[in-house]
């Protein structure tokens, strides 16, 4: 399974953004029952695209989150090519389109 690195600081989330070329952070709140549900599926789409690094933030734990990415709902996912945002998925996301767009990055930057 994919491993989450969880990101408590906005520190720590600027750090885990440099260190990594193809980033994927996975922004929920504790309260947010579609967070939960969405987040293992989120990491089995990741499994084949191990030079991805995928980063958790909880809302709750780093406010701060909300105004750097521009963030007004939760879950809220975002790929990030060396430390520039290129895909942008909230709420209602289709794996279906997040996975061709996954691919399509991944051949090209990986």
């Amino acid at each position: 399974m994919k491993e989450i690195h969880e990101l408590t600081s906005m520190d720590m989330v600027d750090s885990f953004i440099q260190q990594h070329k193809l980033t994927f952070l996975y922004v929920s709140r504790q309260e947010c029952s579609v967070c939960h549900a969405l987040l293992p599926k989120i990491r089995e789409l990741l499994q084949p695209y191990p030079s991805i690094a995928l980063g958790h933030i909880d809302a709750n734990q780093v406010e701060e989150v909300a105004s750097k990415f521009l963030i007004f709902t939760v879950p809220i996912m975002l790929v990030l090519v060396e430390q520039k945002e290129v895909v942008r998925s909230d709420r209602f996301v289709r794996l279906d389109r997040l996975a061709e767009q996954l691919e399509q990055i991944y051949s090209s930057y990986a």
